[in-house]
């Protein structure tokens, strides 16, 4: 058994996320997550929402409302969609704790007594309207890299490149269109090339265990050509104060200096609450831990660069020596596990433009696991996927509805009709053997596949293994059996589907929880072999206000393995497990996106 991290993408609170979001980092990491917990490793899933920056300033403005009350209103839309799509957080938490600013401020301290935060005066960008400070994430301008418009102050979401606002071409304020004014401030900035050749040396290594997704991988060996120090403050009045400058109360640690550091608040949060304050060690001082990130693409710069910086500096790792801060030698990332971006109907999502699904919508009108099977099967895992209602619809009846949702219910209806429970195997002839032995198999298959973060080939090969059982079906037919001397046949191919079922299903349960839940239970048992995350309320572990976290137990899953039925155990005829949808429901949703569209407009 090893300590597995798996450290989620923290979704931003300035409005809910959409299925583009979860694609990248929710799914993924849940299916990974609930695999290596059957698999018999300890994981740590941990996250939250990021609840600082500019974005939530200028949010909060337009409603009229303080940074705070917007950041609490969308982390528990956050926190409810999350739980309700069943991802298996041992800790979702938030930024805005008193244990996340002592955290994030205990690893400047660190990273700045190692010498690897160096003060420069430098320009910050000003409305000449208002006098109030335009951080650089609303300035926008054409990138001075690659030429592509619509650049913003600290990086071009084209190429994936970090700026400055001095740097763009052409520079407006995103609030108002006016052109800023630059003036001279002072900022503490990560010395990045004084950590290079360490970030270097680490990327090779990871390079050479060929587990990296090679975009990433070559992405995050490029940035290190043109590295220079990177600014971990701002003029800001939202975030987390600075030691040192606490009489400078406009100055704050920008938020990506703050979010990163959350895997290792959380983590510290989680064992406070679970009684045991030291526990998080075991996940981050241990060289052995295998430490996973999940993200999208846009986020690969912030888990390869800038968070391993800082674990690096905070080490005493880099070209200055030093020696480690309050939470010792923490263990850099084993990898970085960046998805592709999800689009809609063939566009970029776009809120401002009507151009989105949020979670909330899909899950109020669909079943949750319809969303996680397409996301598995069809998502952005190594390149750029699309998301239509028309895919949507054909993948939910054509594959989870006639392909796995009709053999669970015709073989529960089959055994509640013939028997009433499962029943004892006769002798078994080849076609059995073959069927079982192909989905014992599949245990090893589909877990290295889910191991090596290949899960549209997992699942897909889960779903022929539920074409088998079904072409199975169709060459025994166990239907046509009324004979009384076919029914020990009969009694044996219900016996041989049932284990079939069983296998499958424990295989789908990492993917699809809540199916796998119901299952179960159409086959006559008693647990829930998925358990799911819940809602609890608590109190801020250092007195700051109240707020909803994600956490659960899940030490109750199955093993990774093939687990024999229970002979005997009661079935009753079925309910179907998946809703088959209207074909028209496509063209509905379409009408929707486009009236959405138009009122944004």
């Amino acid at each position: 058994m090893s300590t597995v991290l798996s450290a989620v993408a923290w979704p931003y609170a300035n409005g809910p996320r959409h299925i583009g979001h979860v694609a990248g980092f929710g799914v993924p990491s849940d299916v990974f997550s609930r695999y290596m917990r059957m698999a018999g490793h300890d994981v740590l899933m941990v996250s939250g929402t990021d609840e600082h920056g500019t974005p939530i300033l200028v949010e909060a403005d337009k409603e009229g409302i303080s940074a705070r009350e917007l950041a609490d209103r969308n982390n528990r839309l956050i926190v409810e969609d999350l739980v309700a799509l069943g991802l298996s957080y041992d800790l979702f938490t938030r930024t805005t704790t008193r244990n996340h600013y002592q955290v994030v401020q205990d690893m400047f301290v660190a990273v700045r007594d190692n010498g690897y935060m160096i003060e420069q005066t430098t320009s910050g960008a000003i409305s000449p309207s208002t006098g109030r400070t335009l951080p650089d994430r609303y300035i926008e301008g054409t990138c001075p890299i690659c030429g592509a418009g619509g650049a913003r102050g600290d990086q071009c979401d084209n190429c994936g490149n970090q700026l400055d606002p001095t740097d763009l071409i052409d520079p407006v304020s995103r609030i108002n269109g006016e052109t800023p004014e630059f003036i001279e401030t002072s900022h503490w900035f990560l010395d990045l090339p004084a950590l290079a050749a360490e970030l270097g040396r680490w990327l090779d290594e990871r390079e050479a265990t060929g587990l990296w997704r090679p975009n990433v991988i070559r992405f995050s060996q490029n940035i290190l050509e043109d590295i220079k120090p990177r600014a971990m403050t701002r003029d800001i009045d939202w975030g987390i104060p600075v030691p040192g400058w606490e009489d400078q109360p406009n100055k704050r640690l920008y938020v990506w200096f703050d979010a990163v550091i959350g895997y290792l608040s959380a983590s510290i949060e989680w064992a406070r609450r679970s009684g045991d304050p030291e526990a998080w060690r075991r996940w981050w001082n241990d060289p052995e831990t295998l430490a996973y990130y999940f993200m999208g693409k846009d986020n690969i710069v912030f888990h390869s660069q800038i968070w391993p910086a800082e674990m690096i500096a905070q080490n005493g790792e880099g070209d200055k020596g030093g020696e480690p801060g309050r939470f010792g030698e923490l263990t850099l990332p084993t990898e970085v596990v960046s998805s592709e971006f999800l689009t809609m109907e063939g566009k970029k999502f776009s809120s401002s433009k009507g151009i989105v699904i949020y979670v909330r919508d899909v899950l109020e009108r669909y079943q949750p696991d319809a969303l996680r099977y397409f996301i598995s099967a069809a998502g952005p895992e190594n390149h750029d996927a699309d998301f239509t209602w028309v895919d949507f619809v054909s993948r939910t009846n054509n594959e989870l509805v006639a392909g796995w949702g009709n053999l669970v219910n015709r073989t529960a209806a089959m055994i509640a009709k013939n028997v009433g429970e499962i029943p004892a195997a006769g002798e078994l002839e080849d076609v059995d053997t073959a069927l079982l032995d192909q989905i014992r198999t599949g245990f090893t298959t589909v877990g290295k596949l889910i191991e090596s973060h290949r899960q549209r080939a997992a699942i897909a090969e889960i779903m022929r293994l539920v074409a088998e059982a079904n072409a199975y079906v169709s060459r025994t037919e166990p239907f046509k059996m009324k004979a009384e001397e076919q029914r020990p046949r009969l009694l044996t191919v219900l016996h041989v589907l049932a284990q079939a079922v069983t296998d499958l299903n424990t295989m789908l349960a990492p993917f699809l929880p809540h199916s796998a839940n119901a299952v179960e239970k159409a086959l006559g048992g008693d647990r829930e072999i998925a358990p799911m995350p819940r809602i609890d309320e608590v109190e801020d572990l250092d007195g700051g206000p109240g707020y909803p976290i994600i956490t659960g137990d899940y030490t109750a899953v199955p093993a990774w393995e093939h687990r024999p039925v229970t002979v005997g155990q009661t079935v009753v005829k079925p309910t179907p497990i998946f809703v088959k949808l209207d074909p028209a429901v496509a063209e509905q949703e379409l009408e929707r996106l486009e009236a959405e569209a138009a009122d944004e407009a």
